[in-house]
């Protein structure tokens, strides 16, 4: 069976730890790694919108040597095949498949037929390839992870699913700050191995999770496709006024370090999850960590397919 990432639990600390290690060498050196996939074939197959994923996997595939093929599922047979049908056959003419799926299930049913590797590039539970890309931003900015503190604030999602695994695996503290779970992303088995872990814990106060922060980070309160969905209005509202305490803006890092980093996997609402001006603060690092997706998932697919 190939190594499938569909959720950070899918592979050993050790292997995250080593793919973040080799992504940093190939952003410094990437001239050794120019040919390393030559005539393989990424298929990335979205049917949620997507800016940092298609671009990074795809940059990245090109980078390396490689060839990726982007699909619409609207534009597949996907809709009317079975799932995992569809997979194996894709698996037939692609080295690797990454698939950015509304649904885990999708996913899940697209991995168990696929004969290569398929990397989900988001769904409703997770998004493992934006957490790699994170402790690889911390490690590059911090030089280290190891007891390095992450306080994730707003809402449980499937953001923060991946990125507290990450951080465990990486050494990391990590501090869920949040009011409540988004219903689409729990994942009572992932929850049960981290709160028997000492370096994760739970606060719903800000202020108090954010004291010795070394990153603070934050996700959108709304998923994307919803945000302007009239059907979702009364929901947003109710959100708006139950997030609005956990926004970071300036006043809040005043109670972190000096140096505390602030992080967002992006796109930002500004105005919700961060105010105005917090994603242009200083310790800002946000655009740094859009741009280490490309340079991660270098990594992940060079390691899903023996290169590293």
């Amino acid at each position: 069976m190939p190594q499938h990432l569909i959720a950070i639990k899918d592979i050993t600390a050790d292997a995250l730890n080593h793919i973040i290690d080799r992504s940093i060498e190939i952003k410094k050196n990437p001239a050794p790694w120019h040919d390393s996939l030559k005539g393989r074939t990424l298929a990335m197959i979205f049917q949620k919108t997507s800016t940092r994923t298609r671009f990074s996997f795809e940059v990245g595939m090109t980078q390396l040597g490689g060839h990726a093929i982007f699909a619409q599922t609207q534009h597949t047979q996907m809709g009317i095949a079975d799932i995992a049908d569809e997979g194996k056959v894709i698996s037939r003419y692609a080295d690797l498949i990454m698939a950015r799926m509304r649904y885990n299930a999708d996913l899940v049913a697209m991995a168990s037929g696929s004969e290569v590797p398929v990397i989900n590039g988001c769904d409703e539970k997770y998004h493992p390839a934006q957490a790699l890309a994170d402790l690889m931003t911390v490690k590059e900015k911090l030089s280290r992870t190891e007891d390095v503190k992450i306080v994730y604030l707003g809402i449980a999602n499937n953001v923060s699913n991946s990125l507290s695994m990450a951080s465990i695996y990486a050494g990391a503290r990590f501090t869920l700050c949040v009011p409540e779970f988004d219903p689409a992303a729990v994942d009572e088995e992932q929850l049960a191995i981290l709160r028997a872990s000492d370096r994760y814990e739970e606060t719903a106060d800000p202020i108090e999770a954010v004291k010795n922060a070394d990153v603070v980070y934050t996700d959108t309160w709304i998923n994307m496709e919803f945000f302007s969905d009239p059907a979702f209005a009364d929901e947003k509202e109710r959100r708006l006024k139950t997030f609005m305490p956990y926004q970071i803006n300036e006043d809040l890092l005043k109670h972190s370090g000096q140096e505390t980093l602030v992080m967002h996997c992006l796109p930002a609402h500004k105005g919700y999850e961060f105010n105005e001006t917090v994603m242009y603060h200083p310790n800002s690092v946000v655009f740094d960590q859009a741009e280490n997706r490309l340079h991660a998932q270098k990594g992940l697919m060079l390691w899903l397919l023996g290169k590293i």
